[in-house]
């Protein structure tokens, strides 16, 4: 039997850089034929932190009204949760902690944006990959996902492999592998990211020899489109599907921040 379909990472206006509106996305996801969908917009930071890419902490009470209201009018037809796509940036665990604790959220994404102060997948910052050494660079991702995964802040790993985004992709591996055995211990998901297939990498995250890795060890996998638009929703789940199946990876949901399926 076929566990229902949703689609568990997308985005809203909220965050700066995202179009159209929380009824259309969901609209979309019904005309596509899946079940469900869970709001997981970029949650406020520190001001400091990231300010032009993330709703700001005084909107985060109108991104849960937002939420509410289309959970409201699809009732019945459609599945709709609240997540949140969170950062792991060493020294904001306890303002990311008191978010967490303001609302009833159902998922939460743990998402690594920046090493150190440079924010690796901003096209803007991209030349910087020139002056990085690439295993070093992946080394010290993977570290910060570790750290992510320890903190016991998040329910899944957002978008493994990022750092690959623009092409740049991870010579050894090594530091990879370590990190799912932590993340396996852990008792987190995956989100298998489908945006990946819409960048310069042309893959999704994570990559197929990961997908096969975290299997393995057990970690199952989340679907989400990281839409941005509400024609992203659902974006080649079929493909996504398929990758996972056929290593014999298995797809779960959360609700309440409990892993269903």
């Amino acid at each position: 039997m076929t566990a229902p379909l949703f689609d568990s990472h997308m985005h809203t206006p909220l965050c700066g850089h995202a179009t159209g509106t929380p009824r259309e996305y969901a609209q979309a996801a019904l005309d596509s034929g899946l079940a469900g969908i869970c709001f997981t917009d970029h949650m406020p930071m520190p001001a400091w932190y990231d300010a032009p890419w993330r709703m700001r902490l005084d909107q985060l009470a109108q991104y849960v009204e937002d939420v509410r209201a289309v959970q409201a009018e699809f009732a019945g037809r459609l599945d709709v949760r609240l997540g949140l796509e969170a950062d792991f940036h060493p020294g904001t665990e306890r303002f990311v902690e008191e978010v967490l604790g303001a609302h009833p959220w159902d998922y939460v994404i743990g998402s690594i944006h920046y090493i150190g102060a440079w924010g690796f997948d901003n096209p803007e910052f991209i030349a910087e990959y020139d002056s990085r050494d690439l295993a070093g660079l992946y080394r010290d991702y993977y570290a910060l996902a570790e750290g992510a995964a320890k903190s016991g802040l998040f329910d899944s790993i957002g978008h493994l492999d990022l750092p690959k985004k623009f092409g740049h992709r991870d010579p050894d591996g090594y530091a990879a592998l370590h990190a799912l055995d932590v993340i396996a211990e852990r008792g987190l998901a995956l989100d298998f990211n489908t945006a990946g297939w819409r960048k310069p990498v042309a893959e999704a995250y994570p990559a197929p020899d990961l997908t096969r890795a975290a299997a393995e060890r057990g970690i199952p996998f989340v679907l989400g489109s990281d839409a941005h638009r509400p024609e992203e929703v659902g974006h080649r789940f079929t493909d996504a599907i398929k990758q996972i199946h056929d290593v014999g990876g298995r797809i779960v949901t959360y609700q309440g921040r409990v892993r269903h399926g």
